[in-house]
């Protein structure tokens, strides 16, 4: 591959060299393909890229057909994120997936208990977000398709023990994560100088803050790290927190909920559109069906910013909570 493509294309083709799996490398292909720039000088590069992802595909497909299955650590995306949670052995990953999710994940005491991951769906508010357990990050082995599968996530959330040694833990997981040029998003500018890293949102849960008496606990945790992290105190036992964190994981997320009304009647505010912020009207409108996207004209809508059924274009941009009424 040429060195002058972008460093996102060249990381993704080392990974693509390394890779074991079919998966992995249909992955890989596809992350080299959007980032390699549309010109005549690369039209050769793009070309044989497609033709190798082609055949690729072919062959899963292939497998598929004699009952063979495909890889556990690509699952696909549901709902407005995926969301993976990570962490060294027993700070409580599956108990928190088991609790917020309809999943049913190994719990144990004992340590390496998830070999493979395991997704559910988490409630927040009229939405539906993917968690999904993964097995733990260890020095001694880590599964490409799991740091894959973190790669290509919209927000991890990092699993610590307050009960044992959380910063220790925490300090083990960003630097295997690191290792693998994946990085906070929060900490990006520690990195302007280096390239072909991953940026990903992460939030840190402090698992097992039970009860009152580990309060004391979580100040002292939060005085050594200095607010260099984002903290959430939670517990997978009691539940306490767990309505923060579902909160915090929406804003991680940046999406919003658009509610529908049909002209002359009320509003549907059991199942809202989810879109991401900055959404338009008419951004809207596309997501809605076809002929809303070519046909509307203006729209009604109550909510932030405007007054009741106040008169909107397509490009007013839509807040959470708004409601809209579409007309064509």
């Amino acid at each position: 591959m040429p060195t002058n493509l972008p460093a996102e294309a060249l990381d993704a083709e080392k990974r693509y060299r390394a890779a074991e799996s079919t998966a992995e490398k249909i992955a890989c292909l596809e992350e080299m393909l959007s980032h390699i720039p549309k010109h005549k000088g690369t039209d050769r590069l793009r070309s044989d890229h497609r033709r190798k992802l082609s055949k690729l595909k072919a062959e899963a497909n292939a497998r598929k057909g004699t009952g063979k299955r495909e890889s556990p650590f690509r699952i696909s995306k549901e709902g407005p994120g995926q969301v993976v949670l990570v962490g060294p052995p027993n700070t409580g990953k599956s108990a928190l997936v088991a609790t917020l999710t309809n999943a049913n994940p190994k719990v144990s005491q004992a340590p390496f208990t998830t070999w493979v991951p395991t997704p559910g769906m988490m409630p927040i508010d009229d939405v539906q977000v993917q968690l999904v357990d993964t097995p733990p990050l260890h020095k001694d082995h880590i599964e490409p398709e799991l740091i894959d599968m973190i790669r290509r996530s919209d927000l991890i959330l990092l699993v610590v023990d307050l009960q044992t040694y959380p910063i220790r833990q925490l300090e083990d997981t960003i630097a295997l994560l690191e290792a693998y040029r994946i990085v906070p998003l929060h900490l990006k500018e520690r990195y302007a100088d280096q390239e072909g890293l991953t940026f990903v949102p992460l939030l840190v849960l402090v698992n097992k803050y039970d009860e009152e008496s580990f309060d004391e606990d979580f100040e002292i945790l939060c005085e050594l790290l200095e607010g260099d992290w984002p903290l959430i105190p939670v517990s997978a036992t009691t539940g306490r927190n767990l309505d923060r964190m579902k909160q915090a994981v929406f804003q991680q997320l940046e999406i919003i909920r658009i509610y529908s009304k049909p002209p002359g009647k009320p509003a549907d505010m059991t199942a809202p559109y989810v879109v991401k912020k900055g959404t338009t009207l008419g951004e809207l409108a596309r997501k809605v069906h076809k002929d809303f996207s070519e046909n509307l004209k203006n729209a009604r809508l109550w909510g932030t910013g405007v007054h009741n059924g106040q008169m909107v274009g397509r490009e007013h941009v839509l807040h959470d909570g708004d409601i809209v009424e579409l007309r064509i």
